[in-house]
């Protein structure tokens, strides 16, 4: 069998890294080897739909429409769209979220990308299925700021939403649950693409460069960054405390008496972060090579309800560069999405 050039150049990266890998893990530690590290990343062939509320293109077309219509909330001139801009990896590019009056939020805009498998929604978890979260963020006072059955009504009121609803969920009306179960279906859709990273798990060796696969064995071993960014969408779907200073207690208000959840928020998925600046929950991490610093010091709140994850790492600058070039392996370019026209 003839060996392609191709495949003596792979062969070397894997072997070079490989070695990189053992020459930078601790003393008397048994290291694991990258392929063991790439198998915990793959995608998943699809996304899970719940059996009350599988997916149809009826659903799926209502869902995105409704996504999309400032007719849901007060002022007539917000949507879900509004912080949830597909250009902006379906967040606002703001620190913090802007409201019903043009009023600023506590917290920045989370992303709806890959939320299909995430069991609380929110940063702190107060939803505990997409159906519900979709429904919130239109009666909030804060939000949009439409008591459910104005909006209820509003589209009750609309020849073509009753044509749709009916297409979509036969017999079942305009309700706050087939409202609820349309948008989550469109958002169970919102997935991001295959970005550099996954080519390189599929076996392409030059989809990314040598600083990302090193920070990519950085990700897993020394930066402990995999503790909670684990699996194909880079998030463990929990909630810690990371040592934020603002006084934000997040999920703390809905467990008080849970030390560990006082100032705790969700982990967000890693994937397309390039295009999701600026960080954390509230927005005040500007850069990507901000939180790689702010993670290299251990936070700068010391509580006991930390995550015992946040601890000093003491990297390199070349190490923090590694990271970063890692970090921007995981933003895929992903179609433009079609904004649909309005029923009438």
């Amino acid at each position: 069998m003839r060996t392609t050039t191709r495949g003596v150049l792979a062969a070397v990266a894997v072997v070079s890294l490989t070695a990189w890998l053992g020459a930078h893990q601790a003393v008397g530690d048994a290291p694991p080897t990258v392929a063991e590290l790439k198998a915990k990343y793959q995608r998943p062939v699809a996304m899970p739909f719940p059996p009350e509320n599988t997916h149809t293109k009826e659903r799926e077309t209502l869902g995105r429409t409704l996504f999309f219509d400032p007719r849901l909330s007060a002022s007539q001139i917000m949507s879900c769209g509004t912080c949830h801009n597909p250009a902006l990896s379906w967040g606002d590019g703001l620190p913090k979220a802007v409201g019903h009056g043009m009023n600023q939020l506590e917290r920045r805009t989370p992303t709806i990308l890959n939320l299909a498998e995430a069991e609380r929604l929110f940063w702190d978890g107060r939803a505990t299925s997409l159906e519900e979260q979709a429904l919130g963020p239109i009666e909030a006072p804060g939000e949009m700021n439409m008591p459910l059955p104005r909006a209820l009504e509003t589209l009750r009121g609309i020849s073509g939403y009753r044509t749709m609803f009916e297409a979509a969920y036969p017999g079942e009306g305009i309700t706050a649950e087939t409202l609820g179960k349309a948008i989550a279906t469109f958002e169970r859709t919102v997935v991001s693409g295959v970005a550099p990273f996954d080519e390189w798990l599929a076996g392409r060796e030059s989809a990314i460069s040598e600083n990302a696969k090193r920070g990519f064995v950085l990700f897993n071993t020394k930066a402990n960054c995999a503790k909670c960014h684990s699996g194909w969408n880079f998030t463990d779907h929990s909630f810690h405390d990371l040592g934020m200073k603002d006084g934000d207690i997040g999920r703390g208000k809905l467990l008080p008496r849970l030390e560990r959840m006082q100032h705790a928020f969700k982990t967000p998925t890693l994937r397309n972060v390039v295009d999701r600046r600026p960080y954390m929950h509230d927005g005040s991490l500007a850069t990507l090579e901000a939180v790689v610093d702010y993670y290299d010091r251990g936070g700068d709140a010391k509580r006991p309800g930390m995550a015992p994850e946040m601890r000093s790492l003491s990297l390199s600058a070349e190490e923090k560069q590694d990271l970063v070039a890692f970090l921007r392996t995981l933003t895929s370019v992903d179609a433009p999405v079609q904004i649909p026209l309005l029923p009438r």
